[in-house]
């Protein structure tokens, strides 16, 4: 069988700017198609089952995993992942544990991708500068900050480049042609298509828009292209896959850990099988 590979533009150096050794990571790739990226937050229900969690959903075929900090006040989340966050703050899980997890992860899963989703309060009390390359020396390979607008991300921007991590922004349905070029331009990676608008959470069908959205920013940028929000089913990735490169998968695998306590890693292993089944 023959992959089709998506990749970045970018070739991973294994030196720091300071001559130091520092971990390899690849480039974010998607080898089948639909990809999917899968996201779990961080600390729920522990950080030593999330790494059970994260090892299981890659075992299953997740090609690149967002590793979710998180936060007091998640606005763009819908209950299940607020739930989620909640869970883990009430054991102290903090982005420098997130970090931490993600050195672990990237030590027993070379090709995959890792990207730290997070707000950007934790990420500003933690330095931006230093952030970023303590997550380059962690392994990881991209960033997403989802309540950054590209209008206000220069400085980001230029720590993330001096540090070689993969800037991906969110692109909604509403946004302005313009203001699309403008995301893809600075991303790198993938750019994410938010496939309604609204915050996160499983929907019974999808939002016509996605498929508008994919073939607006087709016009813009040669990055794959991921699609988000909503999807739950391997009916509905099968859906995606049709027109993107990529599909989010989040507020399902985290209800998959809430209703399965005790086999979270099983659990989520057998859902992201059945999504990935699909793929070719």
């Amino acid at each position: 069988m023959t992959f089709k590979v998506f990749t970045t533009d970018g070739h991973r150096g294994s030196q720091g700017t300071s001559g130091q050794k520092r971990s390899i990571t690849m480039p974010l790739s998607f080898y089948k198609r639909p990809g999917l990226v899968a996201y779990v937050t961080c600390g729920d229900p522990d950080l030593a089952t999330t790494r059970e969690i994260v090892l299981a959903a890659i075992d299953a075929g997740a090609e690149v995993i967002e590793l979710g900090v998180p936060f007091s006040d998640p606005v763009a989340d819908g209950p299940v992942i607020q739930r989620a966050s909640e869970r883990a703050l009430k054991h102290g899980t903090s982005l420098r544990q997130v970090l931490t997890l993600a050195a672990e992860i990237r030590q027993h899963a070379q090709s995959t991708g890792l990207i730290i989703f997070s707000y950007l309060n934790p990420i500003l009390r933690m330095g931006m500068e230093k952030f970023c390359m303590v997550a380059r020396h962690a392994g990881v390979d991209g960033v997403l900050v989802t309540d950054l607008p590209v209008e206000e991300a220069g400085a980001y921007l230029r720590s993330m480049k001096s540090n070689d991590l993969a800037p991906v922004f969110l692109a909604a349905p509403t946004s302005p042609d313009e203001r699309l070029k403008r995301i893809a331009e600075a991303s790198r990676g993938f750019v994410y298509a938010v496939s309604r608008t609204g915050v996160t959470g499983a929907r019974q069908k999808l939002a016509s828009d996605a498929q508008k959205l994919v073939r607006r920013l087709r016009r813009v940028t040669k990055l794959p292209v991921a699609v988000g929000f909503g999807i739950s089913t391997a009916e509905q990735f099968a859906e995606v896959g049709k027109f993107a490169d990529a599909v989010v998968v989040g507020s399902a695998i985290v209800e998959t850990i809430e209703r399965n306590r005790g086999r979270e890693a099983a659990a989520v292993g057998e859902f992201v099988g059945k999504l990935t089944a699909v793929s070719s």
